[in-house]
């Protein structure tokens, strides 16, 4: 599929230059007082050779057409017009094309984009040596080709077309490096928040393991002191059933355990991979959460502060605990407010803080009571439904895990809510 978008592209490309270059070949002027030319088209030649490869094909092809589109001209504008003459006058040209194609190929140019300054001065020797080329077709005798007064002004318009299409190619190259490196960021950053996710649901799926672990061995031991009760036919019948339930909970266990395993592979490998400088996981953050708010019709501004930006921290850890709560502050504010997050490092204690505010409408003291508890929640969509309720069941669970501290404030510095967050420097910070 790579390889004919390739040949599509080139194809598209040639096809451009057999229009673009003969028209531009127009736009001359003639130094030497007689059919010899120089163009635009020569320009217009060099920049789409810069893109096409082979070099060789192209440049016969475009000579070719720019010798029949020249006929084609004398053959509306001359009145006495003869297919000979005219063919005759301008067929020097198409040798130009061949040749400032095949020095274009011998040179291989096209392999020297990294090294600009080459690509140029080739690119002039190349045009130098395809103009004296044309000129000995046109020329009376070789001799009055390879003269100074010839050589000199050929090379110095030859020099300066070639660094200005080199010029302007660069810029083109460049800007499609920003925009490759832009497209790659935003791929990157896709692919961590959606990790971060994987990692927030391995930790309610352990969660979950766990319970059926719990409720597996509860009914095993209903089941065994079932079949110590007195009445065969009724203690039978019942522990049969507490022993198939006993089962089924297990077969769930070990699809879950195959489903963790799984999510465990791809986010429990830690390496320098799974660390990145705290500034850059923040700015992820925010630009996740300025799209986020504009998606609600919101007008949000958010206010940084990482005293930090260098210290690499745990990617998925910190993005699925800091990334919940500024989104919780998004959702809380109604219309239009702000959203302040402080990153700092106490080294004398060995935390690391987070604090998230927001300016909206706050929380109660009968909510701050309920707000951890899974399955809580004040959030509601359109149609009434409500949240899961368990991002903030999940935050305290990680911070307790970690061995870390979660509080909230209200009415601290201008904000109506702040959550704040302290780990240990060691659970998040790469080690050495």
């Amino acid at each position: 599929m790579k390889l004919y978008m390739r040949y599509r592209e080139s194809f598209f490309i040639l096809f451009i230059m057999l229009i673009a270059v003969p028209i531009a070949g127009e736009l001359k002027f003639h130094p030497f007082q007689d059919d010899f030319r120089v163009s635009f088209g020569t320009t217009a030649f060099f920049f789409f050779m810069l893109w096409l490869r082979p070099s060789l094909l192209a440049g016969c092809l475009t000579g070719a057409v720019v010798v029949l589109f020249r006929v084609f001209l004398d053959g509306i504008n001359q009145e006495d017009f003869l297919w000979s003459a005219s063919l005759h006058q301008h067929m020097p040209a198409f040798f130009f094309y061949a040749a400032f194609a095949g020095l274009f190929s011998l040179f291989r140019v096209n392999d020297l984009h990294h090294r600009p300054l080459w690509v140029g001065l080739l690119g002039t020797l190349a045009e130098i040596l395809a103009n004296l080329v044309e000129l000995s077709f046109r020329a009376p005798s070789l001799l009055s080709v390879v003269q100074p007064s010839v050589i000199g002004p050929i090379a110095v318009i030859a020099l300066i077309r070639c660094f200005f299409v080199l010029s302007f190619f660069n810029m083109i190259k460049l800007r499609q490096a920003i925009w490759t490196k832009e497209e790659q960021r935003h791929r990157n950053e896709r692919m961590l928040m959606l990790i971060s996710n994987l990692y927030e649901e391995s930790i309610h799926l352990k969660k979950t393991l766990q319970q059926v672990e719990d409720i597996t061995r509860d009914c095993y031991e209903l089941y065994r002191d079932m079949k110590e009760l007195p009445g065969e036919l009724q203690k039978d019948r019942f522990a049969r059933q507490m022993l198939m339930i006993a089962g089924q909970v297990h077969e769930v266990k070990k699809d879950n355990q195959r489903i963790y395993a799984g999510l465990s592979k791809l986010i429990s490998d830690e390496n320098e991979r799974d660390y990145m400088p705290l500034g850059e996981l923040i700015s992820i953050i925010v630009r996740g959460q300025e799209k986020y708010a504009r998606m609600l019709g919101k007008d949000i501004r958010f206010e940084v502060n990482v005293d930090i930006p260098y210290l690499a921290c745990h990617i998925y850890t910190t993005l699925s605990l800091v990334n919940n709560l500024v989104a919780n502050a998004v959702e809380a504010i109604e219309n239009k407010g702000m959203v302040s997050l402080v990153a700092t490092l106490d080294e004398t204690l060995g935390w690391i803080q987070f604090s998230i505010g927001d300016d909206g409408p706050g929380i109660s003291i009968k909510e701050k009571e309920l707000l951890f508890m899974p399955g809580y929640t004040t959030k509601y969509d359109v149609s009434g439904k409500p949240s899961t309720g368990i991002g903030l069941c999940y935050v305290k669970e990680v911070v307790n895990n970690l061995n870390g501290q979660i509080e909230i404030s209200e009415q601290a510095e201008h904000f109506a809510t702040v959550f704040t967050i302290r780990l240990p420097h060691v659970s998040l910070v790469q080690k050495g």
